[in-house]
């Protein structure tokens, strides 16, 4: 998912209904099983609306399950959307030595 906020600014949970639907599945398990039995229907009671077409697939990670999500791949990205998808990049080293201090990772 890309980041459409300026550097440093935080997407607040009222502002990522992602966020505020994982949050309830955590504190109601009634809803986290409705979401998901159901994704589409708890999406939309929950004023998020899917795009005709497009289904949803939830999975709940455990301690010792962990699941990666790969995005269907871009026809083009610019450097900005780049920095979005791998959370920082690397700027050219000063000393062909080393560039571990040159990694820029963003939160």
């Amino acid at each position: 998912m890309i980041n459409h906020y300026r550097e440093g600014e935080k997407m607040t949970t009222a502002e990522n209904p992602m966020q505020k639907i994982i949050a309830r599945c955590w504190e109601d398990e009634e809803f986290k099983k409705r979401l998901m039995a159901d994704p589409a229907k708890t999406f939309d009671a929950e004023g998020v609306r899917i795009p005709a077409g497009v289904s949803i697939r939830v999975v709940e990670d455990t301690d010792q399950v962990r699941t990666l999500i790969i995005p269907p791949a871009p026809s083009h990205l610019d450097d900005n959307q780049l920095m979005g998808i791998t959370g920082g990049y690397v700027r050219p080293a000063r000393d062909t030595r080393s560039c571990k201090d040159d990694i820029i990772y963003r939160e």
